[in-house]
């Protein structure tokens, strides 16, 4: 069995081949760049292959009802070109097999659930936040994605702001100050005029971004009540999570139970940012034996 996958960010395709094992046979990335050009160059991807099913973690928002006209469609996206993009269907038309079509923070969500099973972790739920140069989440509940009229949309919840922290406007497109707007990679350069990844590990910014995902958490635990919380994405790292376990636990104030902070709230078990990888593959087994 050949199963493929696309990881489709706004700044990269990672596609590649796996088996029903989860194993990667073959892997390729290429920049995002147009529609045409970039699906093209998934199209030649896979043409060189034989594959049994494909599943297809995207950038959005996207449309995820199948009863949808625009069913498979990347929509209101602020992706330059973008905007009403007929992805699947494009797909479709040169590749015939089974696809799973869902966000890539729900196929990065779907990975670690698959690998918190695989490492016999009780676990029947899974909320996993990607905080990059956007910010989205998606949650697993009983190996099914939360979300019917449209997937999650969590990376623009309101938070309260920061007191250090109230000139900063944010910088979301639609809401100025939502927690993408917040804590975003882009976020850092916009407060500091510094890129993220020159910002030093001491600077005080990072308590103010641990505030605001720590709140992101605390949204999460008390609506979803998941077993897990998964951080990824390439503004996070160990020392910032453990900023945000020491700021939930403030926060919350103990109201509820929940496991050791350092077990519940986490960085991503699958390496090399492969989570939505593993999911891809897992979803297409999925949509090849649904």
């Amino acid at each position: 069995m050949q199963i493929g996958s696309i990881e489709a960010g706004g700044t990269k395709f990672v596609c590649a081949i796996g088996d029903e094992d989860y194993r990667i046979k073959d892997q390729t990335q290429f920049p995002t760049t147009t529609p045409e050009e970039t699906l093209q160059k998934t199209l030649d991807y896979f043409a060189k292959f034989d594959i049994d099913a494909l599943g297809i973690a995207s950038f959005g928002p996207i449309e995820i009802r199948q009863s949808s006209p625009k069913y498979g469609y990347v929509t209101n996206t602020p992706k330059p070109g973008w905007k009403n993009t007929d992805f699947v269907g494009t797909l479709k038309q040169k590749i015939r097999v089974p696809m799973f079509w869902t966000t890539d923070v729900n196929g990065s969500a779907y990975g670690e659930y698959v690998m918190s099973t695989l490492a016999n972790e009780k676990i029947d739920s899974l909320v996993y936040y990607t905080i990059g140069t956007g910010v989205g989440a998606g949650a697993v509940i009983d190996g099914e994605f939360l979300g019917n009229a449209g997937h999650p949309e969590m990376g623009h919840t309101f938070l309260k702001r920061h007191p250090q922290d109230l000139d900063f406007p944010g910088i979301c497109p639609f809401h100025k100050d939502c927690l993408e707007g917040l804590v975003s990679g882009p976020t850092l350069e916009a407060r500091l005029g510094i890129k993220g990844p020159e910002v030093p590990r001491d600077h005080p910014v990072w308590d103010i971004m641990a505030y605001y995902l720590a709140q992101a958490a605390i949204q999460a635990t008390l609506i979803i009540r998941p077993d897990k919380i998964v951080f990824g994405g390439g503004v996070v790292d160990e020392a910032l999570l453990e900023k945000v376990r020491v700021q939930f636990d403030q926060l919350l104030n103990h109201y509820i139970d929940l496991p050791p902070l350092k077990n519940y709230i986490t960085m991503p078990q699958v390496a090399n940012n492969g989570s939505a990888t593993l999911g891809d593959f897992a979803l297409g087994i999925k949509a090849l034996k649904d």
